[in-house]
């Protein structure tokens, strides 16, 4: 056997080796099943959290730009009732910042808070985007008073129910509470933590929102 046949020997072993070698190693690359995510903000615009509105609007805009390109977002502004105003791309910052200026104006027309509307229709949306594909998950910006009628506040004896009922389809289902008094988030967290658990009820005050943001990302998978 001559030199240039030994060589073409080596060559094509090395080759075959190296394909064997690329064969295994993408066999034993696990590939991330990834799911976009569906955020839905519940943003107060009533007259007691007037004064932090516009601290929360530029939060809301900043949690978006957080969240990958196929990820989708709902805002649903409460005040006297709640209604969406915004639905569509997480990265479409403009229409997210005009949606946000031109729906949270103070009306002083409209007096009370119906947080309990809004994280009623809050839930409803992050089942229907589970449907679809999304993992879905509620972060509530607003300093959680209770003002107006009654039956449009948040039952806190009947939320945790809720939840339950919803996480027991959306096993990873994370709810995040910002802005509000300690002592309301506390209750907050004695009330959902049972349910959630740890990594998905993230509380906050305003004091500790970026690394507070990171937690509830982090249990969305982002």
């Amino acid at each position: 056997m001559n030199k240039n046949t030994i060589k073409l020997v080596i060559v094509i072993l090395a080759a075959l080796i190296a394909v064997i070698l690329l064969f295994v190693g993408l066999k034993n690359i696990k590939i991330d099943d990834f799911h976009p995510a569906a955020v839905i903000f519940v943003i107060d615009s009533s007259a007691s959290n007037q004064q932090k509105l516009d601290e929360q609007k530029s939060f809301v805009s900043q949690a978006c730009k957080r969240l990958d390109p196929e990820d989708q977002v709902k805002i649903i502004r409460v005040s006297e009732d709640a209604y969406l105003i915004y639905e569509g791309s997480a990265l479409s910052s403009r229409n997210i910042r005009k949606s946000l200026e031109a729906f949270t104006r103070y009306d002083a027309s409209e007096w009370g808070t119906a947080y309990g509307v809004g994280l009623n229709k809050a839930m409803l949306y992050a089942q229907s985007m589970f449907d679809e594909g999304y993992i879905p998950a509620i972060i509530v910006v607003g300093d959680l008073e209770n003002e107006g009628k009654q039956d449009k506040q948040i039952d806190w004896n009947k939320l945790p129910k809720q939840v339950k009922a919803l996480k027991t389809n959306v096993e990873n289902f994370a709810m995040m509470f910002v802005y509000a008094h300690p002592q309301k988030l506390d209750m907050v967290k004695t009330k959902l933590n049972p349910v959630l658990g740890e990594s998905n009820l993230v509380i906050s005050t305003e004091e500790n929102l970026d690394k507070s943001l990171s937690r509830f990302l982090k249990a969305i998978g982002r």
